[in-house]
């Protein structure tokens, strides 16, 4: 396995990084989250015009067939600016009608999501904060031609300016909890009794709650098959922890930098901080770690591109990346001393972020157990 990136994805790595070093400054991220939309739409038309939104389309649809490694690539690099963005919520989402939905379903929405035209999100995480099938509840119940929703999300991002939801729904209680899962589209905008409420996080990520009262989903918009959408959702699931993986390598690599630079600039002792000992030390650490973790998601990313995905490589990337993204920034802002825990310094904003990217997926925990059942496996 070669890892090396082609000609055509350095471009598009450099094309990217250029454009969010000129469009997301830190400063733009601190206004971000304070807005209450928390994006930017300009910002949004603009990765649009650049064909971000459809980089794994065919061109049918609008894209420009690219494949999941080039999506790995801008994913990366968002994380290494902290890009606050509904982003990754509608392609992950878009991915799962390429792979599920119908000719008429990706005729549809396909292109109107490469445009920018339309923002998407998964409502898939209950009370239980689980990725277990066991824990979905919320019930459809079907109706005629319809299907009724009853129940409640929790943690649905940018759910708040989403045009439509994928929502993961139980339409038949059976034995293996896997089994009467049904995913469904759910069009924001012409439906009666949804609620939708951003909740308050550290990561100011725009993590919302969404109340179904009584919400009627055409059986048109289911997504795949009745009853069969834990395979859509082990889909979603799959792509979304490496997608999630990359994004904290990116940010990981980026506090890196940060604390180089800093060990260079920062003065005691008439000696730059990094000609110290000890200092070098948490960079060599800093810097082994994020290498090891990024081929490890390269490999569980190139595994998905050729068609065979691996648990036991996802697993083990979303377990290392929970851990090294997180040592990451605390060795990053022990390196700036006391001021690195301030909200002035730029390394802080990506500690902030850490708790919410480790849960996004499945936390370490999850992810050790997996590894296990894997092992246990071969």
């Amino acid at each position: 396995m070669d890892f090396d990136l082609s000609g055509d994805q350095k471009i598009l790595q450099t094309s990217v990084r250029e454009f969010l070093n000129k469009e997301c400054s830190k400063d733009k991220v601190r206004e971000l989250e304070e807005d209450e939309r928390g994006y930017d739409i300009e910002m949004w038309k603009k990765m649009a015009e650049l064909e971000w939104m459809g980089v794994v389309f065919p061109e049918e649809y609008g894209g420009t067939e690219g494949d999941f490694i080039d999506l790995m690539i801008l994913v990366e690099e968002m994380g290494r600016y902290i890009l606050p963005s509904p982003f990754f919520s509608t392609i992950l989402s878009s991915l799962s009608i390429l792979e599920y939905g119908d000719e008429g379903q990706k005729e549809k929405f396909l292109p109107k999501i490469a445009k920018g035209e339309e923002i998407w999100t998964l409502a898939l995480m209950e009370s239980s904060v689980t990725y277990e099938a066991s824990g979905i509840k919320l019930r459809a119940i079907p109706e005629k031609e319809e299907y009724i929703l009853e129940g409640t999300k929790l943690f649905v991002p940018y759910a708040h300016v989403a045009d439509r939801l994928l929502v993961v729904a139980r339409t038949s209680e059976e034995k293996n909890p896997k089994d009467g899962i049904t995913v469904f589209i759910v069009d924001v905008a012409k439906t009666k009794g949804l609620e939708v409420e951003v909740i308050p996080t550290a990561a100011h990520d725009k993590q919302c709650e969404v109340r179904f009262d009584h919400v009627k989903v055409s059986k048109d918009n289911v997504l795949g098959d009745v009853g069969r959408g834990w395979d859509v959702v082990n889909f979603i699931i799959q792509r979304g922890a490496v997608l999630k993986c990359a994004e904290m390598v990116g940010g990981a690599q980026a506090v890196l930098e940060m604390a180089n630079d800093y060990a260079k600039e920062r003065v005691q002792f008439d000696r730059p901080i990094g000609s110290f000992q000890a200092i070098q030390h948490k960079l060599a650490d800093m810097f082994t770690e994020i290498e090891g973790l990024r081929y490890l998601v390269y490999e569980a990313a190139w595994m998905i591109n050729v068609g065979s995905p691996s648990d036991l490589l996802i697993s083990m990337g979303k377990a290392k990346a929970n851990e090294v993204y997180q040592r990451t920034c605390i060795e990053g802002i022990r390196i700036h001393g006391a001021i690195g825990f301030t909200r002035e310094e730029d390394v802080g904003l990506y500690y902030l972020r850490t708790k919410a990217a480790e849960f996004a997926f499945g936390d370490t925990d999850s992810h050790r157990k997996q590894i296990a059942i894997e092992l246990e496996r071969s």
